[in-house]
Order: structure tokens, then sequence, then C-alpha cells
């Protein structure tokens, strides 16, 4: 059987600015790294290395850290300076580095554990206004608030996480 694209559903941002949306989405934040943990246990090497689609499930537990640790980096750059642009990143060419494709995940999983609880304190003590703040993408201009970046993010740990589940049950 053929993996899914998105075997949590795409991503929809309908609602990410409201107030009560954003505390179901930080409630999603505090989760994802016990989520990511828990899909991962017990896997063995060989398994970690089982592809879904381009990556094995080793790499998306690296690009899961290092994802989440450039979004908490945004969050505070925008919330330290105006419209700052941001550093894109080539997220498949960080997942094909020799520490992507062959290390222990523990790092990762514990890399993510650290800075959501750091992330965490910072998105509950954010008001409406500093969730309107903005940054920009440098590819393209595209400005993004905090609040849809929140958005993205929740969905974003689940997304990849739930392929790992995928892959277990299969």
């Amino acid at each position: 059987m053929e993996a899914p694209q998105y075997p949590v559903g795409q991503y929809n941002s309908q609602e990410d600015d409201q107030p009560s949306r954003r505390e179901a989405l930080i409630g999603v934040i505090e989760k994802a790294p016990q989520a990511l943990r828990e899909a991962v246990k017990g896997l063995s090497d060989a398994q970690l290395d089982t592809k879904y689609k381009n990556w094995s499930i080793r790499q998306i537990a690296h690009h899961l850290a290092d994802s989440h640790v450039n979004s908490y980096i945004r969050f505070k750059w925008a919330l330290t300076e105006d419209k700052p642009v941001i550093k894109a990143y080539d997220d498949g060419k960080w997942a094909e580095l020799v520490d992507s494709k062959t290390s222990a995940i523990e790092a990762p999983l514990s890399m993510m554990e650290g800075v959501h609880k750091q992330w965490l304190v910072l998105l509950k003590s954010m008001t409406d206004d500093q969730f309107k703040r903005i940054y920009v993408y440098p590819n393209n201009n595209r400005e993004m608030t905090l609040s849809n970046a929140l958005g993205i993010y929740a969905w974003h740990g689940r997304h990849h996480t739930g392929q790992i589940i995928w892959m277990r049950e299969q």
C-alpha cells in the first residue's frame, strides 16, 4: 500500500487567529514531543531506517527537531524585531546530512522536549497583539503571522508523527 501524503489530513488555517483555537493549538504543541517519543518507541535501527516516501523514520525525527527549533527562533525574532526576514533553510538537504541519516534519535527527541518546554513558556505568555506579529519569508516575501505559524507547526508535528504511526501500522 502506498503511503498517504497527509496521514492526518492537510493543513487548514481557517481559525488559527481565534484565541480559543490558539489555546487548543498550544495544547497540540505541548503534546508533540511525547507523541513523537511514543511513535518511535521500541523501533530497531532497521525500522528507523525504513522510508516513508522520501525520508526514513530516523530522518523524520531529526527533521521535526530541526524544524521546531527553527520555528521557536522565528517566534523570538518576530516578537523582538519589526517584520524580520527569517533565515530560510533547505529541509531536504538538512535531512540528507549524516547526522539526520545515521545518528541515534535520542538527541532530537530530547531537543524536541527542551525546545517545546521553552516555546510553551513563550506561547502561553503571548498576547493577542503578539500573535498578530509577522515574520517574512525571504524567497517570496510572504508574511506569516505568529498565529498562523502556531497552527502550521501544531499541524506539522502531528503530520510527521502521523507518518511514523502509519508506518508502524503497516
